[in-house]
């Protein structure tokens, strides 16, 4: 690992470790002691071959998300308690009024101090509700991990290729392929987006248990996903990208009840000389507009 990515973890764990004690009332020495074995066991993992770990980046990743998934609990139970307490001052204020003579002044003011607190109630909440949020959209600004399938995305895809070109004597081969999910507008039309969700994912899973730990697989954007494969012939490239579009193809996602048959189109390229990133994915982005013109459930390949 270079030394700005040690700085770069070792900041990480530094951070997460701090905000875990931060937020947590009853924080104690055995679970910072514990906290620094994970840490350890997750650096131990770091393949220093890779310019990132996917481990690596899950757990951080899912640490992080878990936190803030912890905050809006706490604080969706602290805001429901509260107006349950609210709920029985309205019910204590009715019930004075049942059998006694209405006082209209008296009432009309436990009501306005009600009123009040639940006003400081929803306010806390909103803020807490502003502050989350923007805590999950600096997460997702600065994580190489796609938050729905948990492959690399697309800063991360740009960052490998820009280090990739950048490096004019790779001794293997690299090939790119431009994997594209076939009729996913009319999927989400027909069955609802979060079944549009459930195919990436699906999708997603494929394509991590066929590939190799060399390989790389990243979310372009929408229903796109790029995959990088590491020390492969043009024969080889080939034979993965078919064998890909037949375990999609031939797996059905089930999803409330229903089987949902999906295929996917598939452009293929290589790594040339003098490549930069742009050209890269110019050349794999033709060869699935080939696929997809042709007919889409297939592999078209473009090399130069």
């Amino acid at each position: 690992m270079q030394k700005s990515d040690l700085k770069a973890l070792v900041k990480e764990i530094y951070e997460n470790l701090l905000e875990r004690i931060e937020t947590n009332e009853n924080a104690s020495k055995e679970q910072v002691v514990n906290y620094l074995k994970d840490a350890v066991d997750i650096v131990s993992n770091i393949d220093d071959s890779e310019i990132d770990s996917i481990e690596h980046a899950k757990a951080a990743f899912n640490n992080k998300y878990k936190e803030i998934l912890n905050q809006s609990l706490t604080s969706y139970e602290y805001t429901n308690e509260r107006f349950e307490q609210l709920t029985q001052l309205h019910e204590k204020a009715l019930n004075e009024c049942v059998n006694d003579q209405i006082d209209l002044p008296t009432l009309t003011g436990k009501f306005n101090e009600i009123q009040s607190h639940m006003t400081n109630e929803i306010e806390k909440a909103n803020e807490i509700i502003a502050e989350l949020t923007t805590k999950v959209k600096i997460l997702e600004e600065t994580t190489n991990l796609d938050a729905l399938t948990k492959v690399f995305n697309r800063r991360a895809l740009d960052s490998y290729l820009t280090s990739v070109c950048s490096n004019p004597s790779i001794p293997y081969n690299l090939h790119v392929l431009m994997l594209d999910v076939d009729n996913f507008k009319i999927i989400n039309d027909k069955y609802g987006h979060i079944t549009g969700d459930k195919i990436l994912i699906f999708i997603s899973n494929i394509l991590r248990k066929t590939l190799r730990d060399g390989d790389k697989i990243f979310r372009y954007g929408g229903e796109e996903f790029t995959i990088i494969l590491n020390r492969n012939s043009d024969e080889e490239c080939e034979l993965i990208s078919e064998r890909l579009l037949t375990l999609i193809s031939s797996n059905k996602l089930i999803y409330m009840g229903q089987k949902i048959s999906v295929t996917v189109s598939i452009g293929a390229t290589k790594l040339l000389k003098d490549d930069i990133p742009d050209s890269l994915l110019s050349r794999a982005d033709k060869a699935l507009y080939f696929s997809k013109h042709n007919g889409k459930n297939q592999v078209s390949t473009v090399m130069e």
